[in-house]
């Protein structure tokens, strides 16, 4: 019986383990015009932006956000691309970021604590 104890107490804190960890991989996400992107991808957006200037050419062909052209642009951000109001959407995430979106103060974030 006392195996039985200790294996049920050793199978209690493996799972209680299992969830520390699960909550702590969670992504900060942000829901803005039907569309959900992960907060730590609008922080990459932020350091793209004030980084990287493409080149006159593709500034006059493309009616997308410059940004959109990035290589390194996160996967979840690109279909934001696709959108004609892509540059308003861009500096709405932008500004819910920067609204304390981990603490959960705009009602635009989910998944925070």
């Amino acid at each position: 019986m006392a195996s039985r104890a200790v294996s049920g107490y050793l199978l209690c804190a493996v799972a209680l383990v299992f969830l520390v960890l699960l909550q702590g991989t969670q992504s900060v996400y942000i829901q803005y015009q039907g569309f959900q992107v992960q907060l730590k991808s609008v922080k990459k957006l932020n350091d793209l932006v004030g980084q990287w200037v493409p080149g006159p050419s593709l500034q006059d062909q493309s009616p997308q956000p410059s940004v959109c052209h990035h290589p390194a642009l996160p996967l979840d951000l690109r279909p934001i691309c696709a959108s004609k109001d892509a540059a308003s959407i861009f500096q709405a995430l932008r500004t819910i970021a920067n609204d304390d979106c981990e603490l959960c103060v705009n009602v635009a974030c989910t998944g925070c604590s």
